[in-house]
């Protein structure tokens, strides 16, 4: 029987491979249970190099060679010739391998994929102890496959202190470019940001390595929005799909058919993401009909050019790779159909929020999952909204995202998602087009003002909700006007306001505009202290919203209940309903009414005395508040840490989450307050409790919330050592007011306390700073604790 001539022609390595030890570790283990396995991705992806290096880590268990064949530029009917050749045979290649324990790497399979396949079949049922290992853009489809899909390199820090593998594969390219090259402070984010704009590619980071010989990593990064002139300078012996980065891609784009290249290049109308029902929409048209979208997209998927990436609400979501979709933009432009594609995306856009509205209108019964899905949905396509806006101010269609922000106004304010859209809304209403009908343009300036008021910017909130009340009575709107009164009277709170605003939202026969006054009466009537009123209000809430199915307003009630129960004394029915908003929300992704429930059961269990559960739920509210940077929400929470660390007769960090609290809210201290600093200054004294409230004030967020959860202190002032002639320098008055600084006084509150203008407050103040070489009222307040 005919021997092979060499067991092994695998390539010694040309420089050192970085990273992949996870993905090496897999794969090893993958070959020992699978006889096929094919590494897909993009070109520049690095698969013939990961296949390479496994292959030579599978060399020990493969007695009978292991052969690379090389197939990027093979013509048609040459395989098996090829392969033969490799492994140093002649005759008929199944016939010779035979038994032999063989491992074949059929490296850039793409150009004869179909012939790759039918050579996997025959070798597989005939010659039992054969292994193949091969690299393509697309899957080979024979029985027993294996597709493993080699991802981008990692980007993001890995957190124990190393360089994700991008960095680590850039640092290593650039110093065998330029000798020297190393990361610094000011170096590292810009490689980080590098990387991170080119997905992690290891071509196209190769290549920008190569380019530090003669820029530096700050122009690169400048430079990337011409990413395919920039990265240009491959190497000469490279093989010529990979000297450039516009030669990768365009190798894989060559090897499309028609249909495939027509699908591509329209869906870089999409800046971020899509679902199939947004591609059918957008991106059918002339040579691509409706129904050809679906298994195109599935090609283009198979060959490593669309990244399916997961789902959001129950819908699989495409992206395309920045280096990809730069591509893909170019070919669109050069179309002349971007025009076109923009349009039909904004107007998709628009499509999917009037089905939105439509779910929510009188009369339209929709299960509740069913508007959540649509909540999630826009929520994971907020970039495209974006988009859908810009595009239409670019192309003087304001009128139609005008609509699509409307029609999706209970995501922008009821929904508890951040969609980011208040700066668009700005600018659409401030563009001069007198082709907006007024009772459009009265309720999108509604909405501005309620997403001002969301933000807590008073002023201009009653400006815009007042203007487009006014738009929407000329227009003789209806609904706007529901809209625009509920909205008045959330900010003004006054009765008649409210009474109006329920009165209107009846006529309209709207369940969901009744309960928004409802429950602007039910707010009020709570924080004004009238108790039955708000109560039967936030019933009429939770008995509308179990009509209408709606999670979000039952939680609403269920909340507003229990608030109102607490201040009644109940506590046993306060926290009933907490409990009963938080299964609601089991399934919701309503991270700020979650925090609400959470923290409510906090404060009952700290009514009762239970200090280990109050401790337990108010850490959930604040680590949630935290995760999800709602300051407001931290300082709201840090109130009760402060209330919950002073029953624990922790006084000390009581009076500096307390004045973080309030530093971090923008509010003034009320009686809850007092509750806090009265027990600590009967044990700490009025000049210690005035130094740690100057501390608190000056706490960050995350230095706050680690104050509370992990008990971490800031360190004390040092008391400042004052020279004994200074300190004679003070005079009785200066002493005295020196005293209440350290009590923590305002200049207000010592003008007050000695009868004295806040002016000559602020004047004895400053030369205190002055003969003690102080800058700040804390060193004061230290230095009087320090004499005592």
């Amino acid at each position: 029987m005919q021997r092979f001539a060499d067991p092994s022609n695998l390539p010694a390595e040309s420089n050192t491979f970085v990273g992949r030890e996870a993905d090496l570790d897999e794969l090893v283990h993958l070959m020992r249970v699978s006889r096929v396995v094919t590494l897909c991705g993009a070109g520049g992806i690095g698969k013939t190099r990961l296949a390479l290096r496994l292959a030579s880590r599978l060399v020990a268990a493969h007695p009978g060679g292991v052969c690379v064949s090389e197939l990027a530029d093979l013509e048609k009917g040459r395989l098996r010739e090829e392969v033969a050749a490799a492994l140093g045979i002649s005759g008929d290649l199944v016939e010779t391998v035979g038994d032999r324990h063989v491992l074949l790497l059929l490296d850039n399979c793409e150009p004869v994929v179909g012939e790759c396949a039918e050579l996997c079949r025959d070798l597989l049922r005939a010659c039992p102890n054969v292994t193949v290992l091969a690299t393509s853009r697309e899957p080979l489809r024979v029985p027993g496959e294996t597709v493993w899909r080699v991802p981008p390199l990692s980007v993001d820090d890995p957190g124990d202190g190393g360089e994700s593998e991008a960095v680590r594969l850039f640092v290593a390219r650039a110093t065998a470019a330029r000798p020297g090259f190393e990361l610094t402070g000011e170096t590292r984010p810009l490689v980080v940001e590098l990387c991170q704009a080119l997905d992690g590619l290891p071509l196209a980071i190769e290549l920008a390595a190569a380019m530090v010989r003669v820029l530096s990593v700050g122009q690169l990064v400048e430079r990337l929005d011409d990413r395919f002139r920039l990265l240009a300078g491959g190497a000469r012996t490279a093989p010529a799909r990979h000297r450039t980065l516009r030669a990768a891609v365009d190798w894989s784009y060559r090897l499309l058919t028609p249909q495939e290249r027509l699908l591509l290049r329209r869906t870089a109308a999409f800046r971020s993401s899509w679902t199939l029902d947004l591609a059918e929409w957008v991106c059918s048209g002339p040579g691509l009909a409706e129904e050809e979208v679906l298994p195109r997209l599935c090609d283009l998927v198979d060959k490593s050019l669309v990244v399916l990436d997961g789902e959001v609400a129950g819908h699989a979501r495409y992206r395309l790779l920045e280096t990809v979709r730069e591509y893909a933009l170019e070919q669109l432009a050069e179309s002349g159909e971007e025009a076109e594609l923009r349009r039909r995306h904004l107007t998709a856009l628009g499509r999917l929020a009037a089905r939105f509205k439509q779910s929510l209108a009188p009369g339209v019964r929709t299960s509740w999952p069913v508007v959540e899905r649509y909540v999630n949905l826009f929520d994971g396509l907020k970039a495209e909204v974006h988009s859908a806006c810009d595009w239409s101010m670019a192309i003087g269609m304001p009128e139609t995202a005008l609509t699509l922000l409307t029609d999706i106004r209970f995501l922008l304010i009821g929904s508890g998602r951040r969609l980011d859209s208040t700066d668009h809304l700005a600018r659409l209403l401030d563009l001069d087009a007198p082709q907006v009908p007024r009772g459009l343009r009265g309720r999108a300036t509604i909405v501005r003002g309620e997403l001002a008021l969301a933000a807590g910017d008073f002023e201009p909130a009653m400006r815009h909700v007042r203007a487009g009340l006014e738009l929407c009575a000329a227009a003789k709107d209806r609904y706007g006007q529901a809209l625009g009164t509920i909205a008045l009277a959330q900010l003004t709170g006054e009765h008649d306001a409210i009474e109006r605003a329920l009165e209107t939202a009846r006529q309209c026969g709207d369940l969901v505009l009744e309960s928004l006054a409802q429950g602007t009466r039910a707010r009020y009537g709570l924080h004004q202290g009238r108790l039955h009123e708000a109560q039967r209000a936030y019933q009429e809430v939770l008995a509308i919203s179990e009509e209408l199915d709606n999670h979000y307003g039952q939680t609403f009630a269920h909340i507003g209940l229990a608030q109102v129960a607490r201040r009644s004394g109940d506590r046993a029915t306060a926290r009933r309903h907490y409990e009963a908003g938080l299964r609601l929300l089991r399934h919701v992704d309503a991270r700020q009414q979650i925090v609400s429930c959470l923290a409510g059961l906090g404060r009952v269990a700290l009514d009762e005395g239970d200090l280990a559960q109050a401790r337990a739920r108010l850490t959930e509210a604040l680590l949630l508040s935290r995760d999800a940077g709602l300051r407001a929400g931290i300082a709201r929470r840090l109130e009760a840490w402060a209330a919950l660390v002073t029953a624990e007769g922790d006084h000390r960090r009581a009076v500096l989450l307390v004045s973080a609290a309030l530093a971090l809210g923008g509010r003034q201290p009320d009686a809850r307050t007092e509750d806090v600093l009265r027990p600590a200054r009967q044990r700490l004294g009025e000049p210690v409790v005035g130094v740690l409230w100057a501390e608190g004030a000056r706490l960050t967020a995350d230095q706050a919330v680690a104050c509370a959860l992990e008990g971490d202190l800031p360190e004390p002032p040092a008391a400042p050592i004052v020279p004994a002639r200074q300190d004679s320098m003070l005079t009785p008055r200066e002493r005295e007011i020196a005293g209440l600084v350290a009590r923590g006084l305002s200049n207000r509150g010592i003008a007050d306390e000695l009868v004295i203008s806040p002016a000559t407050v602020a004047r004895h103040v400053a030369n205190i700073l002055a003969k003690l070489g102080f800058s700040t009222r804390t060193q004061i307040a230290a230095w009087v604790i320090g004499r005592r």
